[in-house]
């Protein structure tokens, strides 16, 4: 079982066990955790959950992959936060989201469980709903009545590459907020700047260029100067010989 030592986050991702569930859309969050992690470095945190351990800097984060299935994850969580003595405004689970495109990822904290059964059932046993979510897009390409069997099948051959990208971002979401916060990493995360290429200085153009060459020199020293008039300064009189 988990330690009852310092940590600053607690990053629950997920998902269901078993490997028929491995590449499924519902399990994102331990997509984006295992990547964050390497397999040999997981162990049974307890009965009911999956742990790792991963440093930011100096910030320590747990990380949290329920076994449980995906309805009953709020006993998980709620053994492994009892145990930590951490506050749900320091817990965020990794959830997939169909509201949202395949590759967007999206932190928010608070509100209703969205029809999440996962979100539900850590609200139900954590008796508050303040705990952040990082929601990464799964796409929302079924009818009506097909929202299960969408979630448990794996992401389309067509959308690997952003399936991939959204995870390499996730996780680069997730040690960013460790970083410096949950508020200034949000808008980060949310508006996309986290993974903006950093812009180009804009090269000078020749005009620029001119106006810098036109600048004021440097004052001549006090004796040298031209008075404001345009002539040439008075020279002090020579001493009678």
């Amino acid at each position: 079982m988990a330690s009852a030592d310092h940590v600053d986050w607690l990053i629950v991702g997920l998902g269901n066990p078993g490997a028929r569930y491995a590449d499924t859309r519902h399990n994102i969050g331990w997509m984006v955790c295992e990547k964050l992690v390497p397999a040999d470095e997981w162990r049974q945190g307890g009965r009911l959950w999956m742990e790792a351990r991963l440093r930011v800097g100096r910030h320590k984060l747990l990380l949290v992959e329920p076994l449980t299935y995906m309805n009953l994850s709020g006993e998980a969580v709620k053994a492994v936060a009892a145990n930590l003595k951490i506050g749900s405004d320091r817990i965020v689970a990794v959830v997939d989201e169909y509201n949202f495109p395949v590759g967007r990822v999206h932190l928010k904290r608070g509100g209703s469980d969205g029809g999440h059964n996962g979100i539900a059932s850590l609200i139900d046993e954590l008796g508050k709903a303040d705990f952040y979510r990082l929601r990464c897009g799964i796409g929302r390409d079924f009818g009506p009545g097909g929202l299960v069997d969408y979630v448990l099948a794996p992401f389309g051959a067509e959308q690997t590459v952003e399936r991939d990208v959204m995870i390499d971002r996730a996780g680069m979401a997730l040690k960013h907020l460790a970083r410096i916060g949950a508020g200034r990493a949000m808008s980060d995360i949310n508006s996309g700047a986290l993974w903006a290429p950093p812009k180009k200085a804009r090269p000078e153009t020749p005009g620029q260029k001119k106006a810098d060459l036109t600048k004021p020199q440097h004052p001549a020293p006090a004796d040298k100067q031209t008075p404001a008039n345009g002539s040439e300064p008075e020279r002090p009189s020579e001493p009678e010989q």
